[in-house]
């Protein structure tokens, strides 16, 4: 690329002399002390981030999402508790029995491809029958499990921060000392990574696939079903199971769905939510039809118990379609959204309300980073600050990308179970299928991208790559006619640099703080 002293008609030869036709000569000790303070910390950091995928690659391709497209993060966690409030919350009126569990184990499965089925009056008899009251407390006692802070996590996270303020104090303590190869905004664009880690530990997600499949395994042998011969075994009469986390019988809208990291919540968190719907409303209507002293079996007498709020058994027993009338449930599997509403209520609000946070964030803290370098002398739009705004743009165009994907795939599984589709409908869904795989390959693509493409510009920075008479001179945003170089820097006065400095500071931290601040008012009704 030609550079600017090249270039410039008015340009000295002294000036060119000066500045150069080339970058300046990387400097190790300079390169390894920026990015040991500024950047190294937060690469130690990613390990605290929750993983627990069955395999490998899927912990390491959740590691470069969370990296590629901050927002993504975010947005899945503010959601993840978003639901978990919104289910907690709907189910406080109902007064049946294990209907807390109920609760509490919903929560614990948003990181698992639930699974609700009613086929053989599995649904229906699980929160129906006396004979499951030992079901549910035994597995919301398997899934309470927590993965918080340890000694590890919160010594990195010290660390970070320790060092974040340190480098931060002697950069602006020193403003002219390294000036165009100072780290401080590599700090601030990085600095997302801190409230993400801390948020995921404080919800302590349940994303450890084996330790789940164990639990839902252990759990499952103790489920009974109603028949017309009486009341089995479940495991006598099939191998499905009202709840579960097997998507081997039923194929998830998104592979997405079945990967364990919570970062993958995305994908999953509508399903989720309907999942879990379909569960609250067969319990209301349990409760209902108790609070109206019904019994299931049709024709007898309810009899009061001995206990206070207490259900007599002998009130919860019946046949198939005694106890899925009792639930309102039909006796086939969860039914198609053909006929119903395919999205849980309130939905999209919390999708709208879980994107605004992570969105701020990620401009705040990119924003903060753009407004360091941009105020540094040469004023203007250069190398640095493109660099940040490229990063920050593909990854709120990740987080679009994978929603938008998520939306369509859970509206292409809903219908699946027509029989007939006319022929124009078939097509429209055939495309939107292709478009839901485009969007998510996509995505993760341009996630990759900018995952390493976040650690080669601050490497870029510390290497003195940006360090050139074309990049200093800002004449991306200053044009070739007003651009310019400083050569000498005796004497410059600094003061609006310092001031945008300590700006962009105060827009990081406090952005970061208060994100931390939400979640922790956020998580009042989450279990952990």
């Amino acid at each position: 690329m030609m550079q600017l002293c090249d270039i410039m008609t008015n340009a000295s030869s002294d000036i060119l002399n000066a500045c150069g036709s080339g970058t300046q000569k990387p400097a190790w000790a300079n390169t390894s002390q920026q990015f040991s303070a500024w950047l190294l910390p937060y690469l130690a950091l990613i390990s605290q981030l929750p993983f627990g995928a069955r395999h490998r690659v899927d912990n390491l391709m959740s590691a470069i999402l969370t990296v590629g497209s901050p927002v993504l993060a975010g947005y899945s966690m503010i959601l993840t508790i978003l639901n978990a409030r919104w289910i907690s919350r709907r189910f406080e009126n109902v007064s049946f029995p294990n209907a807390r569990h109920a609760v509490r184990i919903l929560m614990s499965l948003q990181q698992s491809p639930l699974r609700i089925t009613n086929e053989d009056s599995l649904l229906s008899s699980l929160i129906v029958l006396p004979e499951n009251d030992d079901w549910w407390p035994t597995i919301a006692d398997f899934l309470d499990y927590t993965l918080t802070w340890t000694i590890a996590s919160a010594t990195i996270i010290a660390w970070v921060i320790v060092a974040y303020i340190l480098t931060v104090a002697g950069s602006l303590s020193d403003v002219k000392a390294n000036l165009n190869s100072n780290g401080q905004g590599t700090g601030s664009v990085w600095l997302w990574l801190i409230p993400i880690v801390i948020g995921w530990l404080q919800l302590s997600p349940k994303c450890d696939y084996v330790r789940i499949k164990r639990a839902m395994d252990n759990a499952n042998t103790m489920a009974f079903v109603a028949t017309h011969h009486g009341v089995i075994k479940a495991s006598d009469l099939s191998e499905r199971r009202a709840i579960s986390i097997d998507s081997t019988l039923e194929q998830p809208s998104s592979p997405d769905e079945n990967l364990t990291p919570p970062i993958y919540n995305y994908a999953r968190a509508i399903s989720w939510s309907r999942s879990a719907e379909d569960v609250f409303d067969a319990f209301r209507m349990a409760s209902n039809n108790s609070r109206m002293h019904r019994p299931v079996r049709m024709g007898d007498t309810w009899k009061k118990a001995d206990g206070g709020n207490t259900i007599e058994p002998s009130n919860r027993s019946g046949d198939p379609s005694e106890v899925n009338a009792y639930c309102r449930l039909p006796r086939h599997a969860a039914p198609r959204y053909g006929v119903r509403n395919p999205w849980a209520s309130g939905i999209f609000f919390r999708i709208f309300v879980a994107s605004l946070l992570p969105i701020a964030l990620q401009c705040a803290t990119t924003g903060a980073a753009v407004l360091i370098v941009y105020f540094t002398p040469t004023v203007g739009f250069g190398c640095r600050s493109l660099g940040y705004i490229i990063y920050g743009t593909l990854a709120t165009m990740v987080w679009a990308m994978l929603v938008m994907s998520s939306i369509i795939s859970h509206y292409l599984h809903s219908y699946s179970g027509r029989s007939s589709w006319s022929p124009l409908f078939s097509i429209t869904m055939r495309l939107a299928k292709v478009l839901s795989n485009l969007l998510r390959w996509g995505g993760k693509f341009l996630a990759t991208v900018n995952a390493i493409w976040a650690v080669t510009a601050s490497m870029l920075q510390f290497a003195d790559v940006y360090d050139s008479c074309y990049c200093n001179s800002s004449m991306l945003g200053r044009g070739v006619q007003h651009a310019y170089d400083i050569v000498v820097t005796d004497g410059l006065d600094l003061g609006l640099t310092e001031a945008a400095w300590w700006g962009a500071l105060a827009l990081a931290c406090s952005t970061s703080l208060g994100f931390i601040f939400l979640m922790s008012l956020l998580t009042d009704l989450v279990p952990t």
